[in-house]
């Protein structure tokens, strides 16, 4: 019986959009859990600080392949093994991560699918302005564990963002919960109109108290994921992590069957989903135009 590593950055309640699918390509595959593959889960459950722990007990299992979601945790699995398959999903670009000598043949270890998609910041930032366009001054919210905040400066700069959608663009961070209220007190006392809530474990955790804080301070939010609007949040615009998971069942079949990870080229995704979240729009007191809504993939009522 095969045995399938499985990190998960979040906790269970992740298990929907990353285990549910990519259970479903096995199926599809072939395989039948229980039969002749399982599982091993570790859950970080939004605590950074325990991919090195959790990585190390799962390497210490032995299993034929190890999953990840996310960027932290096969970078971490970059320095822990280099010898276990690993299927990465959801990570920016391999090559600049480190993670693969090149997108066609990665050459170590690990492969995967990149979520990376060019411009995507861009697009989210213009929805709002779509749905806001009094809008003066929009806030990106990071983690700085899983983000850099010079890197966005530096990438809001050169593709002059500001200047292509009228607005001035500030970057805060929050590492945790502890860092919530001081953020949105920043985005208060600046003025911000709405904020882009960037993908993080941490975040995903905390996405409910995350959500109670824009409709406390009337802010308008575009998410990384469908799963966060669930907590209040307005709109998501992000790739489609179920369409990826499914998708990393193929990669996890060819390692089973004998190929080398170094020999799977990196797959981009190519599935965008924009979900709108109207219940929220209606606490927010505003009116998601019609241009907005029939670009949907779904509109949460």
């Amino acid at each position: 019986m095969a045995r399938i590593g499985f990190i998960g950055s979040t906790a269970r309640d992740s298990l929907r959009t990353f285990v549910d699918p990519l259970r479903q390509g096995l199926r599809e595959l072939g395989y039948v859990e229980g039969q002749n593959y399982a599982f091993e889960f570790r859950w970080a459950e939004g605590k950074q600080e325990r991919f090195p722990e959790l990585l190390a007990e799962l390497i210490a299992l032995a299993p034929d392949v190890i999953v990840t979601t996310g960027n932290r945790p096969p970078m971490l699995a970059k320095d822990a093994t280099n010898t276990i398959p690993v299927v990465a999903v959801a990570v920016d670009d391999p090559v600049e991560m480190g993670l693969a000598v090149s997108h066609a043949r990665p050459g170590r270890n690990i492969t995967g699918l990149s979520g990376a998609f060019q411009g995507i910041l861009e697009k989210r930032l213009q929805l709002m302005k779509d749905i806001v366009p009094a809008a003066r001054r929009f806030a990106v919210l990071i983690n700085p564990f899983t983000y850099r905040r010079a890197n966005f400066e530096k990438y809001l700069q050169e593709q002059n963002l500001e200047g292509v959608l009228g607005v001035q663009v500030i970057v805060l961070e929050a590492r945790g919960p502890d860092d919530f209220d001081a953020a949105f007190a920043t985005m208060a006392r600046e003025r911000v109109d709405a904020v882009a809530v960037l993908a993080d474990a941490t975040f995903w955790t905390h996405r409910a108290r995350l959500g109670e804080l824009c409709t406390k301070h009337r802010l308008p939010s575009v998410w990384g994921g469908a799963g966060y609007l669930d907590a209040g949040g307005l709109v998501s615009y992000q790739g489609d992590f179920a369409a990826m998971s499914r998708r990393a069942a193929s990669f996890v079949d060819k390692i089973l069957k004998g190929t080398k990870p170094g020999d799977i080229p990196f797959e981009q995704a190519t599935k965008l989903e924009l979900v709108v979240n109207l219940k929220a729009a209606k606490a927010l007191g505003l009116t998601v135009p019609q241009s907005v809504l029939v670009s949907a993939d779904e509109v949460i009522q």
